[in-house]
C-alpha cells in the first residue's frame, strides 16, 4: 500500500494544467472580490468556495447578524449567477417555493390551459433562510429539486438552471417552534459550515465599513458556463486509491456495532455517516486541491474538509452531551487515530484531550 500522505504524481495536459492555474486566479480574485463586502470569515467563505465547486449544497449555522444571508448573495454576485431568496416560516407552503399551475384562457381559441408558473427555486443560487422554521413538507419540497436538480410539478418534471445551489441558514438559538430537519435532508448537504463570532478588529472593521455609507460593486470573476466547466474538471482530479481508502475511514469508524468501531465512538456516537460523506470528502478534497493550485489531492485537503462534512452526518448521544463533546471533537479524534501510512502509527491521544 502506497503512502497516503505523499501526492502521488499526475499526468495532466497543458489545457488542463492551464485550467488549474486559471482557477487558482480566480479563487484568489473571488475571495477579493467577496473581501470587499465581508470582513473575516475567511475559512468560511473556502468553504462555502469549495462547496460550490464541488457542485454540492451547504448549510450555514451560526447566531443572527454574522453576514449569512449578505455572504451568500455576495458569493453569488462573484460569480454572476442568479440569486433568489425565500425566508422560511411556519405558514409557507411548498408551492412558495417550487412554483404552481395556474389555469389561463387562451383568448385566440378561448381554451383554457394549465400554466406553470417556476417558484424562486427556479435560479442559479437558493438561500433558504432559516430553513428550520417550516414544516417536515414544505423542507421537503427542496429534496427533489436538490438531488434531482430538478421540480415535478402536475405530473410534468421541470429541469432547474445549471449550476444550481441550496445554500440554506440555520440559527443554533431559540429553538421553539423550529421543525428539525431530518437526517435524510442534512446528508443532501454537502457541508455544515460553522459562521462564528468575528475577532475585535473583525469588527471594528465591520462596524467603520458599515456605518459609513459607502457602496461597494462587486466585480463578477466567473460565468455560470464557466463554473459548470470548473465542476467537470475539478471532478476529473485524479485520486489515488490509498487516499479514498483514507477519505473512507472517516466514514466507516463512525458506525456502530462493527469490529472496527472505536471504543470512543460506541460511547459518544448513536449513529454514524453513511457514504455519501465518503463521496464528499474525496470530491471536496479535490475541489480545496485545485483551489490551492495542486495537481493532485493529499491527507492534508481530507483532514481540511472532515468536520464540515462529517459534523452533520455523526449524531452524538446523551453520554456525549453530559461532557461536552460534540462531532467535531470525534473528527478530531479520527484524524489524530487514522494511520496515514501502511506503518499503522497515529498521534492519536484521549478525547478528552481534544475538549
Amino acid at each position: 500500500m502506497s503512502d497516503p500522505t505523499q501526492q502521488e504524481p499526475v499526468s495532466l495536459e497543458d489545457s488542463d494544467l492551464q485550467r488549474l492555474e486559471e482557477l487558482s486566479k480566480a479563487y484568489e480574485e473571488m475571495t477579493f472580490q467577496i473581501g470587499q463586502v465581508i470582513v473575516g470569515q475567511d475559512l468560511v467563505i473556502e468553504e462555502l468556495l469549495i462547496s460550490v465547486l464541488a457542485g454540492g449544497h451547504a448549510l450555514l449555522v451560526g447566531v443572527p447578524g454574522l453576514a449569512k444571508t449578505l455572504m451568500v448573495r455576495t458569493l453569488a454576485q462573484s460569480m454572476s449567477l442568479s440569486f433568489n431568496r425565500v425566508q422560511f416560516t411556519p405558514d409557507l407552503m411548498p408551492a412558495d417555493i417550487t412554483g404552481t399551475e395556474v389555469l389561463q384562457q387562451n383568448q385566440t381559441t378561448g381554451e383554457r390551459d394549465l400554466k406553470f408558473l417556476p417558484g424562486p427555486v427556479f435560479a442559479n443560487v437558493i438561500l433558504a433562510d432559516e430553513i428550520n422554521r417550516t414544516p417536515p413538507k414544505t423542507q421537503a419540497a427542496l429534496l427533489e429539486a436538490m438531488q434531482e436538480r430538478q421540480v415535478t410539478a402536475g405530473g410534468h418534471r421541470h429541469e432547474l438552471p445549471n449550476p444550481f445551489f441550496v445554500l440554506a441558514t440555520q440559527n443554533p438559538i431559540e429553538q421553539e417552534g423550529t421543525y428539525p430537519l431530518p437526517e435524510a435532508q442534512l446528508d443532501r448537504f454537502m457541508f455544515q459550515v460553522l459562521v462564528d463570532y468575528p475577532t475585535a478588529d473583525e469588527e471594528f472593521a465591520i462596524v467603520r465599513q458599515t456605518t459609513a455609507g459607502k457602496q461597494t460593486q462587486i466585480e463578477p470573476v466567473l460565468g455560470s458556463k464557466e463554473l459548470v466547466e470548473l465542476q467537470e474538471f475539478i471532478r476529473r482530479i485524479p485520486v489515488a486509491d490509498s487516499l479514498i481508502r483514507y477519505a473512507m475511514q472517516f466514514a466507516r469508524l463512525t458506525r456502530l456495532n462493527r469490529p472496527e468501531t472505536p471504543d470512543f465512538i460506541t460511547q459518544y456516537v448513536s449513529w454514524g455517516a453513511g457514504p455519501r460523506a465518503s463521496q464528499y470528502l474525496v470530491l471536496g478534497a479535490k475541489a480545496r486541491a485545485v483551489l490551492h493550485g495542486k495537481t493532485s489531492v493529499g491527507t492534508d485537503d481530507i483532514q481540511a474538509v472532515a468536520k464540515p462534512v462529517l459534523r452533520h452526518r455523526i449524531l452524538t448521544n446523551f453520554n456525549a452531551e453530559a461532557e461536552g463533546i460534540t462531532a467535531d471533537h470525534i473528527v478530531e479524534r479520527l484524524i489524530q487515530m487514522i494511520p496515514l501510512d501502511q506503518s499503522g502509527e497515529t498521534n492519536a491521544g484521549p478525547l478528552s484531550e481534544l475538549i
